[in-house]
């Protein structure tokens, strides 16, 4: 977090700027924002979609690389070695990832949405999606391990391309068949998929490693992560609540107008998260990992890929599917709760793990 240390024995809240103090309420003035202006501007949502990168809305697209370059300009890449050697951590990751979290949101969509097929299928690929984007600064904010984030996140984008499409045949064509429930198909390019990778994480940490490179071998470390990081870290931020606006405009219509669906769809959502983050933190902890492993691994495994998410659904089932209205739905009710589970997890640090410094 952007938080200045000031002098004097002055409480954690004291010490943070006035955008990381009042988070959620930034937040949740950003969804009241984009909602209204989706509803009262008539056209707004077909103008944000009229340029798309890699599938997904420009406007959105720039807030998430605005919000990961940040994040990852922080992140010490001769570090890596570190993470890379932690066979717990990315065994545990790649499990709660790809066997465990799709397993979890099939289930979840089949128990709460078995009668609305579109909004299931939606919800399915969804739990697909691993989280390469949004998660960075939600690890970042409840003080998890950056450069594990990094590791885990390149780590998902290898196997989201390799296993993306072969994991929706398989939930949505092959396992309904053998439990005797209705199926779907789904249409999914490899390439689409990779080149959604290299957009929205190539690019930032691209452009983080070189920057952190270079600003290093010109100023050196400690310039550059005490005059230079500062500068630039309130910019994630602005991203992440730029994005917010954004995503709530182009759906408003739609949230406003269907407030029950979206409200079926939040409850199996809402549900996964818990799961999915409860029991990641579980297992980082029972496996004895620090707190900052232990965080990282739970927000890894709880994020989604919405922007992949919506850009499968779309280009699917068509724009204005019940399959891309869950998809949008997704990353609406993740925003909140795992800003939520940022706390959460700040909480549990005092309690669980009294020896980390605040």
């Amino acid at each position: 977090m952007t938080a200045t240390i000031a002098a004097g024995p002055a409480p954690v809240v004291a010490r943070l700027s006035r955008l990381d103090r009042f988070l959620p309420l930034w937040i949740g003035l950003a969804m009241a924002a984009g909602l209204l202006l989706g509803r009262l501007v008539p056209g707004l949502d077909s103008a944000l979609e009229a340029v798309t990168v890699g599938g997904i809305s420009l406007p959105i697209a720039l807030g998430l690389l605005i919000m990961m370059y940040p994040v990852l300009a922080k992140v010490r890449y001769d570090r890596l070695g570190t993470v890379t050697g932690d066979r717990r951590l990315l065994v545990s990751s790649l499990v709660l990832n790809w066997l465990i979290g799709p397993a979890v949101m099939f289930a979840l969509a089949w128990i709460f949405l078995a009668d609305h097929a579109e909004y299931r299928t939606g919800l399915i690929i969804v739990g697909l999606a691993r989280c390469i984007a949004m998660v960075i600064i939600w690890n970042d904010l409840a003080g998890g391990d950056r450069e594990a984030a990094a590791v885990l996140v390149a780590l998902n984008s290898v196997f989201q391309v390799l296993a993306f499409g072969l994991l929706g045949w398989f939930y949505l064509s092959v396992l309904p068949g053998w439990l005797h429930l209705s199926g779907a198909r789904l249409q999914v390019s490899g390439w689409d998929i990779a080149r959604n990778v290299l957009i929205f994480l190539g690019i930032p940490l691209l452009a983080g490693f070189l920057t952190r490179r270079l600003g290093e071998r010109a100023r050196g470390r400690d310039r550059y992560e005490t005059a230079f990081l500062p500068r630039i870290g309130p910019f994630a931020l602005y991203g992440l609540l730029f994005t917010i606006v954004v995503l709530f405009a182009l759906q408003g219509d739609a949230i406003t107008t269907r407030p029950w669906d979206v409200a079926l769809m939040a409850v199996p959502l809402l549900a996964y998260f818990a799961v999915m983050w409860a029991g990641s933190y579980a297992l980082g902890r029972g496996l004895g990992m620090g707190y900052e492993r232990t965080t990282t691994l739970a927000f890894t495994a709880a994020g989604n890929n919405f922007e992949l998410a919506i850009a499968v659904a779309i280009g699917t089932f068509g724009i204005t599917s019940g399959q891309a209205l869950a998809g949008v739905v997704g990353p609406l009710i993740e925003v909140p709760v795992l800003v939520g589970l940022v706390y959460v997890s700040l909480a549990l640090r005092r309690r669980l793990f009294p020896a980390v410094p605040a």
